[in-house]
């Protein structure tokens, strides 16, 4: 019951990627008391109107008088950017609200039972497994009290992500590049590494990147300084011989057998107010995040070209492992060919 108007709320959402967070997506679907749908609305962009709040100001309380609610998360009940939406809902006469997953944020749960003892009717728990999908960053950041990590890697169907010689455009279609770019813009900020930088002197058009620069190599006239906010993450007490611009700040961190701590790194950028991270880089990286068991979700684009090379270089590169139980165990969650390569999407699987 009611899994039609949720799939809805997931829908509309989703329009809010990339704009509300620290924030969750939330979609919201209001009917009127004979069932008929009448407004709906959603989280826009932080510190705008919450979805109820956007769907509900559009109508008048005869409106809704005996009516319901649908919402993917539930209605927060507490003063933030905008007052509790829960009491907005109580206000507008809604009879029954319908909710696909609780809120885990302590500061913004308990709309439900204020809306229970208003003499609300409430449902929870429709599609709730989708809800917990929808918002697996959300739920993330409040149980790890981390950034989401997404490793985004474009490989051969032998897994090589370029030549002997480095050599790496293009392994995938422009199709593919293309639905990369949009991934890029539903993540707080773009990671990668100055491995990387000095490869492929890259733009990397975003709004907030995150450089791995242990040593200080980095120039600062490359591309990826032209424009956007930058994090640049060095090794301990080390600095740059260069005038800092004024969109880069430098954050030190402590290193682990020659290798920048990547715990506190992503303690520092959760601490900024940083609540998911795509991550472009190379094999090394990429490697090491996976040994260390800190990639939440990896998108993996793979086009139907063979290398056959076993020089050729690696999408991961690390220890070596004896037995296949020793496995990162991933869960294949959506796959869709963007031809004439494939698309997947795999979430960590604990």
């Amino acid at each position: 019951m009611y899994e039609r108007e949720m799939r809805k709320c997931f829908r509309l959402a989703r329009k809010g990627k990339g704009q509300v967070s620290p924030n969750p997506l939330v979609g919201c679907v209001v009917l009127d008391k004979s069932g008929k749908e009448i407004s709906n609305g959603y989280h826009r962009k932080y510190g705008e109107n919450h979805a109820e709040r956007d769907a509900l100001l559009k109508l008048m309380p005869d409106d809704t008088a005996g009516g319901t609610l649908i919402v993917n998360l539930e209605p927060c009940n507490h003063y933030g950017k905008t007052p509790p939406c829960s009491d907005l809902i109580i206000k507008y006469g809604i009879s029954r609200v319908v909710i696909s997953t609780l809120d885990p944020n302590p500061k913004a749960y308990g709309g439900k039972e204020k809306l229970e003892k208003a003499g609300i009717e409430v449902i929870s728990g429709v599609l709730r497994e989708e809800g917990e999908f929808l918002n697996r960053i959300f739920f993330n950041n409040i149980k790890n009290k981390r950034a989401y990590l997404v490793l985004k890697t474009a490989t051969t169907i032998d897994g090589k992500i370029g030549t002997s010689i480095g050599d790496s455009k293009w392994i995938t279609s422009e199709g593919a590049r293309k639905l990369s770019r949009k991934f890029r813009q539903e993540y707080d900020a773009i990671m990668t590494t100055s491995a990387t930088v000095l490869a492929d002197n890259p733009q990397m058009r975003h709004r907030q990147k995150i450089i791995l620069d242990r040593d200080c190599r980095l120039d600062f006239n490359l591309k990826i300084f032209k424009q956007g906010n930058i994090i640049l993450f060095n090794g301990d007490k080390k600095k740059y011989n260069q005038t800092i611009p004024s969109n880069v700040q430098i954050i030190n961190v402590k290193e682990i057998n020659s290798k920048l701590d990547l715990k506190e790194v992503l303690k520092k950028i959760y601490e900024i107010g940083i609540m998911s991270v795509f991550i472009e880089a190379g094999s090394k990286l990429n490697g090491e995040i996976i040994k260390q068991d800190l990639a939440d979700e990896i998108i993996q684009f793979t086009a139907p070209k063979i290398l056959n090379d076993n020089t050729g270089l690696s999408c991961y590169s690390g220890d070596s492992v004896e037995k296949i139980s020793e496995s990162k165990i991933y869960e294949l969650k959506e796959l869709k060919l963007i031809y004439p390569d494939y698309y997947a999407r795999y979430i960590r699987k604990l």
